[in-house]
């Protein structure tokens, strides 16, 4: 069977959305939340798409040829309005939601909800980047949440509910989304170009080490960055851990990325989830004496039994460091921090 809109791994909550549309019962407000590549993203564009399309097919299935459809593929519908964080922004600017200083209300997300449907009943608005919400944001947000206009829906992505301001979570339906299977992702890397050439036992490796992600799986096809994958554990599974020589060989990588910020900032946010993988394992190990499946790290945290304390401690400043990223930090200064802080954890966080 094929899945949804070619989206792996979400059957199950198509359906539900599927069922919910049948008997008119489709929510105003939503909050999709799982980790990140998993897509969450694409299937709120394409529940977007299917929920404006003149014909839907059976399952809520865009028919992919009525006006609205070619209108949502090609981004021009006027029904459809997609907000996420600049990238040269920390967090998603009011001024998306209500319009600058001088057309307040006027503008931005929430004035367009307002309008009536241009092409078919309904409008749909996609709040991608929801975790990067500032604050003052948030709570523009509030009343529109609340009382959403009629026929409008509302989606926000995120990747954690304590990421939500509390009246934001309140005002909306949870959809958690789960992290992928590894065979739902080689599926989707067989049909990739970067991913035609590789083998199934590679296809398969990367897969058991993204995590349930699809974009780490993406970047773990890349040589450099598998192989550095099992360097770093080695480095992080070396005691005493030296932070300078850890930090300088992360900044090699990032810096092997070019100098375009948005590679580098994906590679480092890679190297970051392997790190969250050493310390999840090592902290599984203290705990339940539980062995990883993945050899190098197997080796690796043998070295951290009964140092659970501290590798929950490292694993808070990882968090930290990857949240650094998504503030925009310059990543140099945060590698440093981040490698100083995993040398001298309890240090650290006694100050």
């Amino acid at each position: 069977m094929m899945a949804w809109q070619g989206i792996e791994g979400h059957d199950a909550i198509a359906a539900e959305f599927a069922r919910a549309h049948a008997r008119g019962r489709v929510a105003g407000t939503y909050l999709f939340i799982g980790p990140p590549g998993v897509g969450k993203g694409m299937f709120a564009r394409r529940l977007a798409k299917a929920l404006t399309c003149a014909a839907p097919r059976a399952g809520l299935v865009a028919c992919e040829s009525c006006a609205s459809c070619v209108q949502a593929e090609a981004g021009s519908h006027p029904d459809i309005d997609v907000v996420q964080k600049p990238e040269d922004k920390a967090t998603i600017p009011i001024d998306l939601l209500i319009g600058d200083a001088d057309h307040r209300m006027r503008e931005g997300l929430c004035w367009r909800l307002l309008l009536k449907p241009a092409v078919g009943g309904r409008k749909v608005a996609v709040i991608l980047d929801a975790d990067q919400l500032a604050e003052e944001a948030a709570n523009c947000l509030l009343k529109t949440l609340e009382e959403p206009p009629p026929e409008a829906v509302i989606i926000l992505v995120g990747t954690a509910l304590e990421r939500q301001l509390p009246t934001i979570r309140s005002r909306c339906q949870i959809v958690r989304f789960r992290p992928l299977a590894a065979d739902e992702i080689v599926r989707v890397l067989r049909g990739e170009p970067a991913a035609r050439q590789l083998d199934g036992e590679r296809l398969a490796a990367c897969a058991a080490s993204a995590g349930g992600s699809l974009d780490r799986a993406r970047q773990l096809l890349d040589d450099e960055l598998m192989a550095f994958r099992a360097a770093l554990f080695r480095i992080l599974g070396t005691r005493p851990l030296r932070g300078v020589d850890l930090a300088r060989e992360v900044l090699a990588v990032v810096d092997a990325a070019g100098k375009e910020a948005p590679p580098r900032r994906a590679r480092l946010r890679t190297v970051l989830d392997s790190a969250l993988d050493f310390f999840r394992a090592a902290i599984r190990q203290d705990a339940t004496g539980q062995q990883p499946a993945e050899a190098a790290l197997t080796a690796a945290v043998a070295s951290w039994h009964g140092d659970g304390e501290r590798a929950a401690t490292c694993l808070a400043h990882t968090l930290d460091a990857l949240d650094g990223i998504e503030r925009n930090a310059y990543l140099p200064i945060l590698v440093d921090a981040w490698t100083a802080l995993l040398e001298e954890p309890r240090l650290a966080q006694s100050s």
